[in-house]
């Protein structure tokens, strides 16, 4: 099996070729090698997807059975699309890297495969969508994104897995560091809402290990990537990090109108934490069923602890600033409960 994977260097790309070899496959990777490091053993190419000579010399270095799409957060439709136009003679099928964000009723409702995703053009530019909130935004742009996708390869050539929360060692976007290192610290921690409200974070090898399948196979069709409803909880999560660090901190379970009033910014202050009832509702059966197993949510968090004690870096990106509650807005928030 040939691969070639967009990214490669870090988090979840970074994964997939690491697995890839490990499976005894040929590994390309595709990169600007500005940010990561390359995986020992795959052939790294350098290039700029947003050069089209650089695609050209790209496409002529394959073919390959299939590309894997993990760096296209920061790319319009429009170039998804004209990438994926030159690499589609080269490549058998394509795997893209979409979000649970594409759908028009997250956070607010439950989801499944079956569910409306945002209306955008396959061929929309960097613009389009702009005018919502960032994170609208993003899903519009990624619903686009699939529909480039599947205009170059065809829906029986491309397989579209629209992850949640990805987690694990050499996540970048510091939800779980986050939550480490505060549990670290100890003392009283402000935790939110119901502590047995269902959480579905998915690790980042499981995450890699059901793309590589499904490459492997040929999968084809779309696929929501989430833990089973209902089998983590927020007690669990927190606790776990509680319990690995050895902190020694105790959890305050705080209403979610008590943080509401409070205007505790959700998703990033307490990271992982949305009042909305669509949060954690995403049905993930389909990828279970066809073979998508998710470890347990406390092996991830042992995991990534092990990580960072041992000198785990993730690579500079700006979304970790966005994620933590400062110590003094925390404390007051907790003082405010006691009174």
């Amino acid at each position: 099996m040939r691969i070639l994977v967009l990214g490669g260097g870090w988090f979840l790309g970074r994964r997939i070729a690491e697995q890839a070899l490990e499976r005894g496959w040929e590994v390309s990777t595709f990169s600007r090698g500005r940010s990561g490091r390359d995986v020992p053993g795959v052939r790294a190419i350098r290039g700029d997807r947003t050069v089209e000579e650089d695609l050209k010399r790209l496409a002529d270095a394959g073919p390959w059975d299939a590309v894997v799409d993990t760096s296209s957060a920061d790319f319009a439709p429009r170039r998804i699309l004209a990438g994926a136009r030159v690499l589609e003679p080269a490549v058998g099928r394509c795997v893209y890297v979409s979000t649970v964000n594409a759908y028009v009723g997250w956070p607010f409702e439950p989801l499944s495969e079956d569910s409306p995703l945002l209306d955008a053009p396959p061929d929309a530019g960097e613009e389009f969508g702009r005018d919502g909130s960032s994170a609208a935004y993003y899903g519009v742009q990624k619903a686009g994104s699939e529909r480039a996708v599947v205009e170059a390869f065809g829906e029986g050539r491309a397989l579209i897995l629209r992850p949640g929360v990805i987690l694990g060692p050499g996540e970048y976007v510091g939800r779980l560091p986050w939550w480490l290192r505060r549990a670290e610290r100890g003392g009283e921690i402000l935790a939110p809402g119901e502590p047995g409200q269902s959480i579905q974070p998915v690790d980042v090898r499981d995450v890699a290990a059901f793309a590589l399948d499904q490459a492997a196979i040929g999968g084809a069709g779309a696929f929501n990537i989430a833990a089973p409803i209902g089998r983590e909880t927020m007690a669990g999560f927190l606790t776990a990090c509680v319990e690995v660090t050895g902190g020694g901190g105790e959890l305050r379970w705080t209403p979610d109108d008590v943080l509401l009033a409070a205007g505790v910014r959700q998703w990033t202050e307490l990271p992982l934490w949305r009042a909305a009832p669509g949060s954690w509702r995403v049905d993930a059966s389909r990828a279970q069923a066809a073979g998508l197993t998710c470890r347990p949510l406390a092996e991830t968090v042992a995991d990534t602890w092990a990580w960072l004690q041992g000198g785990g870096m993730p690579v500079e990106h700006p979304r970790w600033g966005e994620h933590g509650i400062a110590p003094e807005r925390e404390a007051a928030i907790l003082a405010a409960l006691e009174r």
